[in-house]
């Protein structure tokens, strides 16, 4: 059997280490880990072996010639452009003409592959996934299989609403020629994005072979590798020979030189002609690779020191790499999660700080402290995005500094001199910040327009009008004044989807920034007629002589937020007479705490009773969504308000189609049969629902947290044309709403967040899917469990907490209890 090796990868994420090397080159203990991928195909009694080759394809076929020096075969495949993990493959296909193996070449594995090899011919299939359960599986493909292994979904690169498994595709394939004959020659395809999913598609045997007992690492970014080489010395690799052991767990290479009073704890490896000087001290995990001096006194702790480098008296690296040929002066201290790039000098008594990455050809001066990244920066953040955008504690996740390279990161990914709308709420702390955003926007070429302190519907809408092709919104948090969101759009106005979110957050973590001439620096500008762009074409999209005709009399909450500046005169022109509350901005009152805001729903709801007003509105901060209280001052709770307008809005557009998420109730569909209307179910996200209401026939769609889109209007939520949609239906009805919500088929729902690890998640999904596979399943987001009409459940994984999100509807009060009760008590066995 043939081996196709994949190693053209640049190691973006693994910088500065692949800086002057590929990433198949980068060491692992004792070799480069391509290596070890020949060693392990070669103890399978693989020694043809075929090497497809990109980024700095000549030092891999330098280090490894011909294979002889292995007893093998080795033929190189060079790329020159990018032809994906299958396109790769497919420029060597005169080479295959028989079953073949697809792996890796910067992966650290030792799977069986004699037992995949077998898997496949028993299964006769077309193509064999080799599968591995990890504990987060974000980052690599999905992979669902039956029991007998044939394997019935894909999902690449999955957000938690999507992982209902802990199975992912580990890259390695063995494959029967004919796939290739699909493929067109010198042209780009993956095997998990476009290959697979296209030969599941057509019923195609493909296969998935758990590789339950064998390691496997994706040495993707620098923990990863950290944990790699961590656990090669703790033997949790086989097949790895580290040298000779000295005992204790230390392995040392010929030419070692230890000195007496030098202590060593295990496990630790040490290269060809490593030197340990007196009175240091070496605390495992750690790996010395050949030719560096370790001097008096120093310390290395759970740290990869590379070959030819040397660490001075007294100096100590602490979880930390250096890479090749550096110089640590005596004194120096390099501490958790630094990176110290090739050919790099440390001046004596420096401090590099954690995380901070140095590139390579460095020159640090004597006794001072590194904070940041010298030329690029860094971040230690797993992710930058959740729920609400970039979200963090202000001046400490969020300081000046990090925003302003979050600027820089977003600019980075769009087009040299492109425009991009800015936005804030008024208080201090957003300010700040937005302020930091704008410098950084202009140093990637990126023209800024500051929109001020708009509502946020203003600034998507004004986004989506004008030339910019994305927009930014800070914001201080709705319930703790500490925090802030900052909140990106596209060029509709909508959030960024999640491809562009994981290009900024690339963009950000590898710290390749654009940085353009000087005449190529954005310009930074204030922009014109925003709130007359709004109002214009709001008021010719609504009909107003309907809604004066009414003579509306209604009390509005404007939570002290800027809608009070925009939506008086709305009011105005539609002819509504008015009672405001809290109508002036107000910063400290931004933020206010649950309580508060119950506090003024309620408040809202007595003053609309007493006034026997036909209506009051509660607006939040961002102007986005809006909280009803009835002609009676009853408030009506969010899914009943989500209920009660696809009810109005679909008497005047029968046969129209809303969108809501597929964790409102099932009312929704027998709402919707009145009126001859139907129903999408969506995401729970806010860009899924910005994507349904884009669809055809889309008159409104819904989040059920008091979020409304006109898609005619705009395709994201506005809270106050929500608010002028409402008096316009209520108007042409001439039904009070609590009439409408009177009509209303009953639901009965409940919603309970559960605790659960982040490393818990994917077993969890995978083994409530397994335990009700007899149950009809849909998978739109999350695992969503139908045992009846109206009877389901559904459980999301919080994509910012530890948490799982359950959702339970079922006939009457009783059962949906004894649902969420049964379902609850089974998520919590299934984490044990």
């Amino acid at each position: 059997m043939k081996a196709v090796v994949m190693a053209g990868g640049s190691g973006s994420r693994l910088r500065p280490l692949t800086i002057a090397r590929p990433k198949a080159l980068v060491p692992v203990v004792n070799k480069p880990v391509l290596a070890h991928i020949l060693n392990l195909l070669k103890f399978h009694r693989i020694t043809e072996v075929i090497i497809t080759v990109y980024h700095l394809a000549d030092q891999i076929q330098d280090y490894f010639g011909d294979g002889s020096e292995l007893g093998m075969l080795i033929r190189y495949s060079f790329e020159e452009s990018p032809l994906g993990t299958a396109g790769g493959v497919k420029q060597v296909q005169d080479l295959l003409d028989d079953t073949f193996l697809v792996i890796s070449g910067d992966i650290l594995t030792d799977v069986d592959l004699s037992a995949l090899v077998q898997f496949h011919r028993s299964r006769e299939a077309l193509v064999t996934l080799t599968l591995k359960r990890v504990a987060d599986p974000l980052d690599y493909g999905l992979v669902i299989s039956n029991p007998d292994g044939r394997i019935t979904q894909f999902t690449e690169k999955p957000g938690w609403g999507q992982v209902i498994s802990d199975t992912v595709n580990a890259g390695i394939y063995v494959l029967e020629p004919e796939v290739l004959d699909r493929l067109r020659p010198h042209q780009s395809y993956d095997f998990s994005q476009d290959v697979l999913p296209s030969l599941l598609e057509e019923g195609a045997p493909l296969y998935g072979y758990i590789a339950e007992d064998s390691y496997w690492c994706d040495i993707g970014t620098v923990p990863a590798y950290m944990r790699a080489f961590s656990d090669v010395l703790e033997g949790r690799v086989r097949h790895i020979q580290l040298g000779q052991e000295l005992g204790n767990g230390v392995w040392a290479e010929p030419g070692v030189e230890i000195a007496p009073d030098a202590t060593i704890y295990g496990p630790v490896y040490l290269g060809q002609e490593v030197k340990v000087k007196g009175g240091a001290t070496i605390y495992g995990p750690a790996m010395v690779r050949d030719f560096t001096i370790v001097d008096n006194r120093a310390q290395i702790e759970r740290a990869a020191i590379w070959s030819h480098c040397y660490i001075g008296e007294s100096a100590e690296v602490r979880g930390a790499i250096v890479c090749s040929q550096c110089n640590i002066r005596a004194k120096s201290i390099i501490l958790e999660g630094a990176v110290i790039g090739d050919n790099t000098l440390v001046g004596r008594g420096t401090v590099i700080h954690p995380n901070v990455k140095i590139w390579p050809g460095k020159e640090i001066e004597t006794g001072i402290t590194v904070r940041n990244s010298i030329i690029w920066g860094s971040q230690g953040r797993r992710v930058l995005f959740g729920q609400y955008g970039v979200t963090g504690v202000v001046n400490v996740d969020l300081t000046p500094e990090f925003t302003a390279k979050l600027g820089t990161a977003f600019g980075s990914i769009l087009p040299k001199g492109s425009l991009v709308t800015i936005n804030r709420d008024p208080h201090r702390s957003p300010r700040m910040l937005k302020r930091a955003l704008i410098s950084g926007l202009p140093s990637a070429g990126i023209n800024v327009w500051d929109l001020g302190t708009q509502p946020v519907p203003i600034a998507r809408y004004y986004t989506c009008q004008s030339v910019a092709v994305a927009g930014i919104h800070v914001r201080l948090s709705p319930y703790d004044e500490r925090m802030v969101d900052i909140r990106f759009f596209d060029h509709t106005g909508a959030n960024l989807d999640e491809t562009s979110k994981r290009r900024v957050e690339q963009s950000f973590f590898r710290e390749d920034f654009r940085r353009v001439y000087l005449d190529e620096i954005g310009t930074i500008a204030y922009a014109p007629a925003v709130v007359e762009t709004y109002l214009r074409s709001f008021l010719q999209s609504v009909n107003r002589d309907v809604i004066r005709h009414a003579r509306f009399y209604i009390v509005v909450d404007y939570a002290n937020s800027p809608v009070a500046s925009v939506f008086p005169t709305i009011l105005n022109e539609v002819g509504c007479n008015v009672v405001a509350l809290n109508a002036n901005i107000d910063e400290s009152r931004l933020a206010i705490q649950p309580y508060e805001f119950q506090a003024d729903l309620e408040r809202l709801g007595i003053i609309t009773g007493t006034l026997k007003a036909r209506l009051g509105i509660r607006f939040d901060v961002s102007g986005e969504r809006i909280f009803l209280v009835d002609d009676t001052g009853k408030l009506i709770p969010d899914s009943l308000a989500a209920l009660a307008f696809a009810d109005l809005v679909l008497r005047f557009h029968p046969g129209g189609t809303i969108a809501v998420p597929v964790k409102m109730p099932d009312e929704f569909e027998l709402v919707a049969a009145r009126y001859g209307g139907h129903v999408v179910r969506t995401r729970t996200d806010a860009r899924a629902l910005s994507n349904a209401a884009c669809g055809n026939n889309i008159v409104m769609a819904a989040a059920g947290n008091g979020s409304f889109i006109f898609p005619a209007f705009q395709a994201t939520s506005d809270g106050m044309m929500a608010a002028v949609r409402l008096l316009e239906y209520l108007a042409l009805s001439d039904i009070p709403l609590s009439a409408i919500v009177a009509d209303l088929p009953p639901s009965y729902t409940l919603h309970q967040a559960i605790s659960c690890p982040w490393e818990a998640k994917g077993i969890v999904m995978r083994r409530i899917s397994q335990h009700f596979r007899n149950e009809e399943i849909d998978n739109t987001d999350g695992i969503k469990i139908r045992f009846g009409k109206s009877d389901w459940v559904l459980l999301l994984s919080d994509p910012d907490y530890p948490l799982f999100q359950v959702y339970a509807q079922a006939p009457s009060q009783p059962l949906v209890s004894e649902r969420m009760a049964s379902f609850v008590n089974l998520v919590l066995e299934f984490q044990k």
